[in-house]
């Protein structure tokens, strides 16, 4: 059954389509181009607002008999927008953002205390190339794709307390590659753009308790966060 949050992402699509339609989009013979001199700026700028789903990548030492369960929930993204147009299809984006997620790890082979609860506040940073098609009547699919970095600021990464006293940690700093796909939508004011990317961290994020053979990071090799965000973008 949907959860409550996915009923919500779900009537924000439905809502976002509603209004692109009435607008004319899907109009047959609609020839009238909204904003039709925006894409000539230089440099444009804007904001989004959207979900993320986030996840982790395990890789172990030796394979467990059974590996770590991840619950994971839906968070928000919300971030600014700088556009720099190169040419009529390629532009360099910077998305300054803040991300908030929360994971919930469930460890089958330790009889007690075997769950944690990782909630995660990201500043995102993200620098990525945007490669449009000719844009056709007022709506433009792109891909997009790019490196970006964030700041965990719910880490842990210097609390001296680690697992055997309830406290799982993560370092501070990640990387990541991110490749996703969307749709300009020019309205009549302003650029309506939803959006879908891939992130996929290429660094290790998990801070080892101090215990070696500690149960709960002792045979994890390394922990990649990869995450989906769904985004809708205003310029």
């Amino acid at each position: 059954m949907f959860k409550k949050k996915h009923v919500f992402i779900l009537l924000c699509l439905f809502l976002g389509l509603q209004h692109i339609q009435a607008q004319g989009f899907f109009r047959r013979g609609n020839n009238i181009k909204n904003l039709e001199n925006f894409d000539k700026n230089r440099w444009s700028w804007g904001y989004f607002l959207g979900f993320n789903a986030y996840d982790f990548k395990f890789d172990y030492k030796e394979h467990p008999t059974q590996d770590i369960i991840i619950d994971k929930t839906t968070g928000f993204n919300v971030g600014l927008i700088g556009n720099l147009r190169l040419n009529d299809y390629m532009d360099l984006r910077l998305e300054p953002g803040v991300m908030f997620t929360q994971r919930n790890f469930m460890y089958p082979e330790i009889p007690e205390d075997n769950l944690r609860e990782v909630k995660s506040t990201y500043i995102h940073i993200p620098l990525l190339m945007k490669f449009s098609t000719k844009r056709l009547n007022n709506f433009k699919p792109f891909v997009v794709g790019g490196v970006s970095t964030s700041i965990n600021l719910s880490s842990n990464e210097n609390n001296p307390d680690d697992n055997s006293v309830g406290e799982f940690r993560m370092n501070t700093n990640t990387y990541y590659y991110e490749i996703g796909f969307g749709i300009d939508f020019y309205l009549y004011f302003f650029k309506f753009t939803p959006s879908i990317r891939g992130v996929f961290a290429i660094n290790d994020e998990l801070k080892r308790d101090l215990d070696p053979n500690s149960p709960y990071t002792g045979n994890i090799n390394s922990m990649e966060s990869r995450a989906i965000f769904i985004n809708f973008t205003f310029q």
